[in-house]
């Protein structure tokens, strides 16, 4: 619960919000603790995506996993300082990772994504595809 209310008030008071370029800020409010949180949203309609797998890497190993909220939202806490690969996948849509995303002591990190749908392509009917006939 603290994460999801942490993330609520930083959202409302709207300071410190990062665009994904810009990958690290400092907020006293985070309380000390090393933490990643964000919003995934959809490119297109810019809505949020919900059961976003999120993955934190540390130098290739594997760190932490968690899932985005029914809003988007998601939060990674007491992660160890330093520099992070985050990966964002869901069905039907393109993965997204983020390069060296910098944790340091007592500093947090906002990342927000975008995540693009993927379209199925349809190439017509099959070769072998004989019942219409």
């Amino acid at each position: 619960m603290r994460p999801f209310i942490l993330l609520l008030t930083f959202t409302l008071l709207g300071s410190g919000f990062v665009h994904a370029g810009s990958l690290s800020c400092t907020d006293p409010g985070l309380g000390g603790r090393e933490e990643v949180l964000g919003l995934i949203k959809e490119s297109g309609s810019k809505k949020p995506i919900t059961r976003v797998n999120i993955t934190a890497y540390l130098l290739s190993e594997k760190q932490k996993s968690v899932i985005s909220d029914e809003n988007g939202n998601y939060s990674f806490d007491d992660l160890k300082p330093g520099t992070y690969r985050l990966t964002f996948e869901k069905a039907g849509f393109k993965k997204v990772t983020k390069e060296k995303v910098l944790i340091r002591t007592d500093e947090g990190s906002h990342v927000d994504v975008e995540m693009e749908e993927t379209r199925p392509i349809y190439l017509g009917p099959n070769a072998l595809h004989f019942s219409d006939f």
